[in-house]
């Protein structure tokens, strides 16, 4: 499995601008030690698209600006974290159903 990289904002504000002043890719990704050609794609393609925001992300982190789903009211966010814990209990309830049928079957 592959590990993976985070760069921090300043080496791919560094990179958005080197690429704006027409510096070859290649260029860029050894200078700033890049590993991925497409990795610096994407940050241009978030720099083109206005979302900044985006460059802070950590690794693995694709939630949109503001850290979850937008509610417009507290009664929703309320009934959607009730529904999360619902699914929860489900999910435990038939783990220790399986965990007691696979105890019955030793």
């Amino acid at each position: 499995m592959a590990t993976r990289v985070s760069y921090p904002v300043e080496i791919k504000m560094k990179a958005i601008e080197m690429r704006l002043e027409n510096v070859p890719v290649r260029e860029v990704m050894e200078q700033l030690n890049i590993k991925n050609e497409t990795q610096l794609k994407t940050w241009m393609r978030w720099y083109r698209a206005g979302e900044l925001h985006r460059l802070e992300q950590p690794v693995g982190k694709q939630y949109s600006y503001g850290k979850g789903p937008k509610y417009e009211s507290e009664i929703e966010r309320l009934q959607a974290e009730n529904r999360f814990l619902k699914q929860q209990v489900e999910v435990l309830k038939k783990f220790k159903e399986l965990e007691r049928s696979c105890r019955l079957k030793l």
